[in-house]
């Protein structure tokens, strides 16, 4: 028996069968998504536009959604933190079922009469949309991925008929389970790429979470640290002093990734970072001259930043970054249920007591001769130094004039502008 006019169950339940298929062997969503809903069309249904409104576990962003539109294909629309990003939910269809407490609800947009003033339905209306259908389906409860929120849309005067409207919402259930499929998998990547970076991330999702697994990787190694942190942090609000201290963060990381480098861990009121290296035999080195460029263009950042600080009354925090060349051990420390994975190694305990010379010789940036010799811009010898727990005296580089860090009023340029908020249906 045919469930629609124009589809049969068999049909239907090959549409359904592909999609688990492409979902269990493939994490791409979009295109998973948009291939669902052209069989979808192309079997009768009369479908202009299919969405999936997730809540996400992310640092930026407190949901995302997805939507295919016929002749368009997908678009991607998150949503941020903070009062934008709420009254943009609460001003969507999903946030309106979520206030009223429903889980359905159909809207004939043709006639307009019934629906709420939400800036979505005016849009699709708008657009030619004639009828809309938003269901709302939970997740298993523990984390913040509540659930999602799946919406059918039609251009087709008159709009669904009660048949296909059957008909989509015997396709929720399977279309719920490969959103919860899909969201875990992206969540996984992004929390572990969140706290652990994209490239460490990866390497313990494809299973090297293990204690004791570890590789020994030639590394350029950045160490940045704030100068008069602990002073500030005493005297100030610490909520403040941590909103600012992320400021910084900002202004010293976006470099170190934009140049290939890699946060492996913060200390404290300062990071260190690696740029891996994959040819150590060879003195022109990409790894180097990404950490050093990185290095240049964070002090300028954070010099900017101050700048801006002192004009509003605020504490300015000086950086110092240490450049260093030489292995380290990258892999899982800790007991047997509770792991970190970081990098250590005689080369990052040489970064550290060379940090410490930075405040001593007035120098923001400093680099040892490991990194000096790999190094093909200018530099002048600061004089060698007795490090604690190294057995021979170090030699020291800087900066020459010729290759300063630029001064605070050219500092701060280039920096990113922030992620636009685009999102209508966007779960939370």
């Amino acid at each position: 028996m045919a469930i629609t006019d124009s589809i049969s169950d068999s049909t239907l339940r090959g549409i359904e069968a592909r999609l688990i298929a492409r979902a269990t062997e493939s994490d791409d969503g979009e295109a998973i998504v948009a291939e669902f809903c052209e069989a979808l069309v192309a079997a009768g249904l009369p479908l202009w536009r299919l969405s999936l409104a997730v809540p996400v576990i992310d640092p930026v962003f407190r949901g995302v959604s997805i939507a295919w539109r016929r002749g368009q294909g997908m678009a991607y629309f998150p949503t941020v933190h903070g009062p934008e990003g709420e009254d943009t939910f609460y001003r969507s269809p999903v946030g309106w079922l979520r206030a009223n407490d429903l889980a359905f609800v159909r809207w004939r947009l043709e006639r307009s009469n019934g629906c709420p003033n939400l800036p979505l339905l005016g849009e699709l209306r708008q657009a030619g949309a004639t009828d809309y259908l938003l269901h709302a389906v939970a997740f298993a409860p523990g984390s913040a991925m509540e659930g999602v929120g799946i919406s059918f849309a039609t251009d087709r005067p008159g709009g669904f008929t009660e048949m296909e409207q059957a008909m989509v919402a015997g396709l929720v259930p399977v279309i719920a389970l490969v959103t919860a499929k899909l969201s875990l998998s992206h969540t996984m990547r992004e929390m572990l790429g969140t706290y652990l970076g994209p490239a460490t991330g990866a390497r313990v999702l494809a299973g090297e979470m293990r204690r004791g697994q570890s590789t020994v990787v030639h590394a350029a190694i950045l160490l940045a640290d704030l100068r008069g942190f602990t002073a500030v942090a005493d005297r100030d609000d610490p909520l403040k002093v941590v909103g600012w201290l992320d400021e910084h963060f900002d202004a010293l990381g976006e470099p170190v990734q934009r140049h290939g480098g890699e946060i492996s861990k913060f200390l404290g009121d300062g990071f260190l970072a690696v740029f891996p290296v994959f040819e150590p035999d060879a003195l022109a080195c990409p790894a180097c001259a990404g950490a050093f460029d990185a290095a240049r263009e964070a002090l300028a950042r954070n010099a900017g930043l101050n700048a801006s600080r002192r004009r509003n009354g605020l504490p300015p925090l000086e950086a110092d970054i240490v450049l260093h060349y030489g292995r380290v051990v990258s892999g899982n420390v800790g007991t047997d249920r509770r792991l970190d994975f970081t990098v250590i190694g005689r080369a990052v305990n040489e970064a550290s007591r060379i940090e410490r010379l930075c405040d001593e010789l007035g120098r923001p940036l400093l680099l040892s001769d490991a990194f000096a010799r790999r190094c093909s811009t200018p530099l002048v010898a600061v004089g060698e130094f007795a490090l604690r727990g190294v057995g021979r005296k170090q030699r020291i580089w800087g900066l020459s004039a010729e290759a300063a860090v630029p001064s605070e009023r050219t500092a701060g340029e280039g920096a990113p502008e922030p992620a636009q908020n685009a999102a209508r249906e966007v779960s939370a």
